[in-house]
């Protein structure tokens, strides 16, 4: 009965540390390309540093994200999720636009689950610091160069995109904020 209890314990410590490197194994690959196309005249806003497609340019799609662990790598934004600044539409959550002035994100496609994170925290940590913020919008990954998403390429697997408010909570200056790499997780 012993050896069985130890093949046993042996048996289900192998099988958990399969899994766990079968996870880890399966890195998000980009699932496509897409074509920029020139933006109509004004119709790309420059806010923040956004950047608009170039006509002809291939741009990388993705249809997943990272996993989300307890420090998930990402790299952090800026965005505006006010009506008629450069983050395009309303939010996807909810249908709104939402002031720059309260700590809200946006996140790539894969971390974005097809809305399963609309309206939940997540934890953001950078510069020294961390900050609660509230998801409400998708950063596409899979498309871009449309009037819906203010003529702006897709975005990376591993983007949250945030209101200035996150910035300023997590001490970043002005005229430094852009991008940042930060961790992230559920809060």
């Amino acid at each position: 009965m012993r050896n069985f209890s130890l093949s046993l314990c042996i048996f289900l410590f192998l099988t958990i540390v399969i899994y766990s490197i079968n996870i880890e194994a399966k890195p998000c690959k980009p699932s496509g390309k897409l074509r920029g196309k020139k933006p109509p005249p004004n119709k790309c806003k420059r806010d923040n540093d956004s950047v608009c497609c170039v006509e002809g340019k291939l741009y990388t799609t993705y249809n997943c994200s990272p996993p989300v662990t307890t420090h998930t790598k990402a790299l952090l934004t800026l965005n505006s999720f006010e009506k008629g600044k450069d983050g395009g539409g309303p939010s996807e959550c909810d249908k709104q636009f939402h002031s720059d002035d309260i700590p809200i994100v946006a996140l790539s496609t894969g971390w974005f689950n097809k809305m399963g994170r609309c309206f939940h925290n997540i934890t953001i940590k950078g510069n020294g610091r961390s900050v609660a913020a509230m998801v409400v919008d998708e950063c596409a990954s899979t498309i871009g160069c449309d009037e819906p998403h203010d003529y702006q390429p897709p975005c990376g697997n591993n983007i949250v995109d945030a209101s200035k408010a996150v910035w300023k909570a997590l001490g970043v200056p002005e005229n430094e904020r852009g991008s940042l790499d930060i961790t992230w997780f559920d809060a």
